[in-house]
Parts: structure tokens; sequence; C-alpha cells
């Protein structure tokens, strides 16, 4: 699969995109509101379970790589994990590289990526969950038309903590 936005082009994650995920995954600051320092072999397995072919009704993450149009550089990930039946919802998610962060460029990917989830895939909702105080992820959400629905007490846990979510949604409302 392919998509297109003014700047970027996102792609279907192939095996050949290994080494960038391992560096979002090893990157404390990507990770720093995601998940525990990983094994190799852990992010690893998390990649493989990306790879097989992906449709609507996947019980798999849709994962694509986002590179810069005109450098083809590599900036991050973004996809989105089907819950299809009955609810026909999907879970969303993006990391950026570092020097990708603060340029527009996850919010502009993220927007094409809804607007597949909705008009090509047939979705109603989808939501995304932001462990709370990352300001800057769920302003990307916002951007791109989410609202905050809530907040999750101690839905995750991380560097041994209980943390709280923010749950944020966008509905496919027809105009």
């Amino acid at each position: 699969m392919h998509l297109t936005t003014p700047r970027l082009s996102l792609h279907t994650m192939t095996e050949a995109d290994w080494p960038l995920f391992l560096q979002l995954q090893q990157d404390p600051r990507v990770m720093a509101f995601v998940a525990d320092p990983r094994s190799e072999e852990t992010i690893r397995a998390h990649f493989e379970a990306r790879l097989p072919a992906w449709d609507k009704t996947s019980h798999h993450w849709l994962c694509l790589v986002i590179r810069e149009k005109t450098t083809g550089a590599a900036l991050g990930v973004t996809g989105f994990l089907p819950e299809w039946e009955p609810f026909r919802q999907a879970e969303m998610g993006y990391m950026m590289l570092p020097e990708a962060q603060g340029q527009g460029y996850a919010s502009e990917a993220l927007a094409a990526v809804c607007e597949f989830a909705f008009d090509t895939c047939g979705f109603h909702r989808l939501k995304a969950l932001v462990v709370e105080g990352n300001r800057a992820s769920r302003r990307v959400l916002e951007k791109c038309g989410f609202e905050w629905e809530g907040t999750l007490k101690d839905n995750y846990q991380l560097a041994g903590e209980w943390e709280s979510d923010w749950l944020l949604a966008r509905v496919n409302r027809p105009v």
C-alpha cells in the first residue's frame, strides 16, 4: 500500500525497514511515553508481527513507514490496529524520529491514514490512547480532528509506575 501527502510518502513496512523500526524502538526520547526498554529480540518480534499481508479485517497493525518525498529520508512510522468486528473501529499509532518531530510530519501522515481508514476501509471510529502528559502527541491528534473523551486512570505501567491515559477519538460523520 502507498499513500502520499504534499510532503510525504507512506508505504507498507517491509523487511528492509528493520533498521528504522529498531532505531525508533531503542531511542529513549521516542519511547519515553510508549514503553520501557525492550530487548532486540522483543523488538524484532513486534516488527515481524507487522509484516504479514494486511487488510481491514486483519488482527495485526497496519504499519506504514513515513518518508520525506523529496529526499526519501525515513521519518517514522504510523498505522492502526483494526477492531473491525463488530464495531468498525481502529486504534491509531505513530512514532517519529526526534529530528522529524515538531515539523508537522506526524499530523500530515496521520491525516492521510485517517482518510484511508474512513474512506477506503470504511471504519466508523478511530481512537488513540496517549500517556497523560504527552502533550505533543495529543496536539497531533487534535490537529487531525480527534477529540478528548476522557482519562483512563492507572491504565498503563511505564517505568514501574502506573500511568493514566488520555483517550481521544474521531468519528466518521457524514457531512
